[in-house]
């Protein structure tokens, strides 16, 4: 899997790479088999000015036969920027493998017998106990 990380407006060089790489990578680490790509991109949002969630990380994520999928998440501060984009994408990915497993299809039959409680002799009785009963009740006895 090759990490791609970009930075807008935020200074940290190669040291900023490696951690948001590494924070990723960390998250994602059990669809390294299924992600052939991964685009990580942090900016800051205002620029130069401060506000609230004006820290942005993408992280777009293309997995091996599929389209690529991309996440989005704003935030106060980097930290929760790329921990949130991170989560987001793991969810996708754990819903994209979700829908490529093979779903058990009901075939309509049982496959073990069917085990009744009670003997078939009871269950003549209680049914002729019942017909009785509806029998009494109409006045037909």
């Amino acid at each position: 899997m090759h990490v791609q990380v970009d930075s807008n407006h935020i200074e940290g060089g190669t040291d900023l790479q490696k951690w948001v790489g590494g924070c990723v990578v960390d998250e994602l680490e059990r669809y390294t088999d299924l992600l052939t790509r991964v685009d990580i991109h942090v900016g800051d949002v205002n620029s130069h000015k401060g506000g609230a969630q004006d820290k942005r990380c993408q992280i777009e994520a293309r997995p091996k036969g599929h389209s690529s999928l991309s996440v989005t998440h704003k935030a106060q501060s980097l930290d929760l920027a790329v921990a949130g984009a991170a989560r987001k994408m793991s969810h996708a990915l754990e819903h994209l493998t979700g829908r490529l497993t093979q779903r058990v299809e009901s075939t309509g039959h049982l496959t073990a017998p069917v085990v009744h409680e009670d003997s078939t002799a009871e269950i003549d009785a209680m049914l002729e106990d019942e017909f009785l009963a509806k029998q009494a009740d109409l006045g037909k006895e």
